[in-house]
C-alpha cells in the first residue's frame, strides 16, 4: 500500500540506502507508521507512538495523538510487513488493525470504479465519517465525501465517494472520524486496485 507501488522500488530504495542511507525511516516501523500518518495521509495531529509489537517481518504500531491533561489515546494500530528480505529490507504499511472503528466495504485487495460505496463498523457518539481515496504518487486525494453521521455499538456505516486521476495500481481508502478534540481522532484504512 505504502509507501512502494511496486517490490522493484522497494529495492531500489535498499540500494540507494546501502550506498548513501537515504531515507532510514523505512527500516524502523515506528517512524515508518508516523510517516504514513502525517505525511501520506495528512494527519498532522497524530504525531505519537502508542504501541510497538514486530514479531520477525510483521508489525502493528499504535499512532495516536495527544489528548488534553497529557494522555495518549490510539487513533489506529498500523500493520506493516518487512517488503523483501534481509534485516535492511523496508516496512511497508498493509493496512490497519480495527476494533472499534472499521472499512469492510470494499474488501481488501479488490478493484474498484468510481463512484466506490465504502462501510463497516463504528462504536462512538456524534461520529462524522469522512472518507478518501489516495494514492502514493500524488499529494492530494483522488476523491473526498464528509460527513456521514455515525454513533452506537458496532453500527454499521457506509458512504459513497468519487474519485479520479488514479494512475498508481494500488489506491489507498481511508475512513476518518473526529470533531471532538481534534479533527481527525480515529482512522482506518485498507488497500484497492485499480485493474
Amino acid at each position: 500500500m505504502w509507501p512502494f507501488t511496486t517490490l522493484a522500488e522497494a529495492r531500489a530504495w535498499e540500494r540507494d540506502f546501502h550506498s548513501a542511507g537515504h531515507q532510514p525511516w523505512h527500516v524502523d516501523p515506528d517512524e515508518t507508521a508516523l510517516s504514513f500518518t502525517q505525511g501520506y495521509l495528512g494527519f498532522q495531529n497524530i504525531d505519537h507512538v502508542t504501541a510497538h509489537t514486530v514479531r520477525g517481518p510483521d508489525a502493528r504500531i499504535g499512532v495516536g495523538l495527544s489528548r488534553p491533561a497529557g494522555v495518549t489515546g490510539t487513533a489506529a494500530v498500523i500493520h506493516l510487513v518487512r517488503y523483501g528480505t534481509g534485516p535492511d529490507a523496508p516496512w511497508e504499511v498493509v493496512g490497519t488493525d480495527d476494533t472499534t472503528f472499521s472499512l469492510t466495504s470494499p474488501g481488501y485487495g479488490l478493484i474498484v470504479r468510481s463512484p466506490l460505496l465504502t462501510g463497516g463498523r463504528i462504536t462512538g457518539v456524534d461520529e462524522r465519517i469522512r472518507i478518501q481515496v489516495r494514492q502514493p504518487s500524488s499529494a492530494a486525494p483522488l476523491g473526498t465525501s464528509c460527513c456521514t453521521a455515525a454513533g452506537g455499538n458496532g453500527r454499521h456505516w457506509k458512504e459513497s465517494v468519487s474519485f479520479s486521476g488514479a494512475d498508481d495500481p494500488v489506491l489507498t481508502v481511508v475512513a476518518s472520524t473526529g470533531g471532538h478534540i481534534a479533527d481527525v481522532e480515529r482512522f482506518t484504512v485498507t488497500a484497492v486496485r485499480t485493474g
